[in-house]
């Protein structure tokens, strides 16, 4: 087996991540639950000629001094892989995900396209997508990017790592610039943003103090910032923006984050009821005149209850979004309440509504 019988292995098997170890058989992600794709153990040797094959000699470099990389390739003009390779208990493993180029749209995508647009055709500020690994943050920016190249005149600059989602330009012009290739930190490209006219700025993941802290100054000084976190919903999102800065910062940051937070999406994909794959069940939150205060004076376990009662403004519980699909028969009950965070709340909005 080399690598290109494992992509097509993806691509036939509809799998969205693959993991490669010696001594298992080839595992795959398909929908939410992992699963032997291709039968039979690989060997050690299988495991190296497969990672001689991926890695060019830049990155093989890379993994020998880090003990892992990233990086990805691209195969035809319809798929692209993002590759990991690390090392476990001194033994080689690899995981390949699987990023489809052919961008849809919002609709497509199941997520609410009149408030995203809005989000798009704001001139400066901050738009967080959130959920864990996996959840769709990568495909929903890429979407909305591309709503912008083709709607927009803008110069829009991303800072990846690795680089995942191309784009051709459009009514925007894109410059996209890689870490450890481009550009060697998030900081180092965060501070030459002034010198490169950006009106929108695209960081792959705000995982620091130091990239957390350039993004809301890029976005203080005029851009219009998209990044992403590992956080599961908007309160949780603000509290782990703070939280990078230190307790004397605190105010100033929710001081910030009350004028520049645009809107925060959390994701979450779930298995379909109504047909083959996953569809985003999301929560949104939008800088309303009332969410602003909260988020200034620091009154972050009162905004679920804003975003449920913000229809107005936009705004979406997970509940809310839950219950939407499982009255369209797109999800089952059982499905809602395994993904909901408030799952007597659930219920009880179900029985209202008479679908449990």
């Amino acid at each position: 087996m080399d690598f290109k019988d494992i992509l097509n292995i993806m691509i036939e098997k509809d799998a969205s991540d693959v993991f490669i170890r010696a001594g298992i058989p080839l595992k795959g992600r398909v929908r939410t639950e992992v699963e032997t794709v291709k039968e039979g153990e690989l060997s050690e040797k299988e495991v190296e000629r497969i990672i001689s094959e991926l890695a060019d000699s830049y990155n093989k470099e890379i993994l020998q001094k880090n003990r892992n990389c990233e990086f990805c390739i691209q195969r035809g003009q319809r798929w692209r892989f993002r590759v990991g390779i690390f090392y476990q208990r001194d033994e080689l493993s690899v995981v390949i995900r699987k990023i489809d180029l052919n961008i849809v749209t919002f609709e497509q995508l199941n997520l609410p396209a009149k408030v995203l647009e809005g989000f798009c055709r704001q001139r400066r500020g901050l738009i967080l997508l959130t959920g864990i690994t996996g959840s769709g943050k990568s495909t929903a920016i890429a979407s909305m990017l591309e709503f912008i190249n083709q709607n927009l005149g803008r110069h829009i600059l991303t800072v990846e790592e690795p680089v995942e989602f191309t784009f051709r330009d459009k009514k925007s012009i894109f410059n996209q610039r890689e870490l450890g290739k481009d550009v060697f930190s998030y900081e180092d490209a965060l501070k030459q943003f002034t010198i490169h006219s950006p009106d929108v700025i695209y960081i792959g993941n705000i995982r620091d103090r130091q990239t957390c802290y350039a993004a809301l100054t890029a976005a203080e000084t005029g851009a219009l910032v998209f990044s992403s976190t590992h956080t599961v919903n908007a309160s949780s999102t603000i509290e782990r923006i703070v939280n990078f800065f230190s307790p004397q910062q605190h105010h100033f940051i929710f001081s910030q984050l009350s004028s520049l937070l645009k809107g925060v999406v959390s994701l979450r994909l779930l298995p379909r009821l109504d047909a083959r794959g996953l569809i985003p069940a999301y929560e949104v939150l939008t800088l309303s005149p009332t969410v602003s205060s909260l988020i200034r004076e620091n009154k972050l376990w009162e905004i679920p209850r804003y975003i449920a009662s913000g229809q107005i403004y936009g705004m979406k519980s997970f509940n809310q979004c839950l219950i939407e699909l499982v009255e369209a028969k797109v999800i089952s009950m059982q499905v809602a309440l395994e993904y909901s965070d408030k799952k007597e709340e659930l219920q009880l909005q179900s029985r209202r509504k008479d679908i449990l």
